[in-house]
């Protein structure tokens, strides 16, 4: 196992720590959190078992539209919707529809080094924009969020009226230019208002079928995992296999677990990370609404410093994922999170610690991950709220790792 040196001591985890979680209050679920205890002297210890062997680099399994469609065939998204049983818009057996859905849903290949952003499908106080109107410096779009249906597992997507869109045709059209400009635009499953529950294989094909349909209906490149009220590792996987297996190898798929849910491989997120790593994209955990926290050497570090991001994402970097399926999720300003907010410039000195092996705190590793992924924030409302402050300083800083 992999102990890293600290150039500082920190006080022993015994006893109990306050965790923020998400609270009750808009739908963005970051403005009211509410306190939860995390007695991290109950933790399991050592807090991981041995590393997996090396898992297959995610940006091995990227391809561009053109190669997807070389992949599947012109029928293929049509095909893999017959076979999980997902509805295939009109016309879709048809050679020449087929080759324009596959088209929909081929994504751009994710950049080695890559920006994600959470956009706001709602009004909760931060700016209202168009998709048009995110900043270019996003190469990953997660529309925020698809909800429960009435069948379990299921999830549907309806656009609100709040965003001032004319039609639904207008929105898919914002998604295409965005495409075109290079980014994937995925379509984001939970939030803290979330009920979708993926518990037994009847539940798990329909979040596959339903989760296919949005991405053949508005031509999102994937989706993201944020279920914040538990999941089952078991049947999200089975889930997640049948998307893989429908989409096709350029599906962009990314998982947005709390601080909690990746303290160890035990963990039911650790396990669906784990378990769909031949083709995970990236991890970008919440690294704020969090309590204390155990790092990978076994100290506890607090929220809101460069420390507590880089020793929590050895944890993931030591323990069977690729540094290419880890990002660094954190606000956008400090509006967006109950707790955990910190400068743009403690992000690029902690991507810097990881990549680099510079610009560290007193958490300092023992080998460095040029590989890793980069950073995500929510969100790409509250970062315009700040004019784009978050963006323009972390953008440039991860594609010049």
């Amino acid at each position: 196992m992999f102990w890293a040196r600290r150039a500082a001591g920190l006080a022993d985890g015994a006893g109990l720590t306050p965790r923020w979680g998400r609270g009750s209050g808009p739908r963005s679920g970051l403005l009211t959190p509410s306190l939860v205890w995390t007695n991290l002297a109950a933790q399991r210890w050592p807090p991981f078992p041995p590393a997996a062997p090396p898992p297959l680099d995610a940006t091995e399994a990227s391809v561009d539209s053109t190669n997807l469609r070389r992949l599947l065939g012109a029928t293929a998204l049509a095909g893999a919707l017959a076979l999980t049983g997902a509805a295939p818009t009109a016309g879709a057996n048809d050679l020449g529809t087929a080759e324009a859905a596959a088209e929909a849903v081929a994504p751009t290949a994710v950049p080695e080094h890559a920006l994600t952003g959470y956009w706001h499908n709602f009004s909760n106080g931060s700016v209202v924009q168009k998709l048009r109107d995110v900043s270019d410096e996003y190469d990953i779009i997660a529309v925020a969020f698809a909800e429960s249906t009435s069948t379990p597992g299921g999830i549907d997507f309806t656009l609100d009226p709040v965003l001032g869109y004319a039609s639904e045709q207008e929105f898919k059209d914002d998604i295409a230019a965005k495409q075109a400009e290079g980014v994937s635009v995925i379509i984001s499953v939970g939030g803290q208002n979330a009920s979708v529950s993926v518990t037994d294989s009847a539940s798990a094909q329909a979040f596959a079928n339903s989760t296919l349909g949005l991405m053949n209906e508005y031509g999102f490149d994937g989706v993201d995992i944020d279920l914040e009220h538990g999941i089952n590792a078991q049947y999200l996987t089975q889930a997640m296999e049948a998307i893989r297996a429908g989409a096709g190898a350029g599906l962009v798929y990314t998982m947005a677990p709390q601080t909690l849910d990746m303290q160890n491989t035990s963990t039911p997120y650790f396990q669906l990370a784990l378990n769909t790593r031949d083709f995970l994209t990236v991890v970008n955990m919440q690294y704020y609404n969090s309590g204390s926290m155990l790092g990978c050497d076994g100290q506890v570090y607090s929220s809101g410093s460069v420390d507590f991001l880089t020793a929590l994402a050895c944890i993931q970097l030591e323990n069977g994922l690729a540094p290419s399926q880890v990002g660094l999720g954190v606000p956008a300003s400090p509006n967006a999170a109950g707790s955990g907010y910190v400068s743009p410039s403690v992000v690029t000195a902690a991507l810097d610690c990881l990549t680099k092996g510079t610009r560290c705190g007193a958490f300092v590793p023992d080998r460095t991950w040029p590989d890793l992924r980069g950073a995500m924030t929510w969100s790409v409302n509250w970062d315009a709220h700040s004019g784009n402050a978050w963006s323009n300083v972390v953008g440039p800083h991860v594609r010049g790792l």
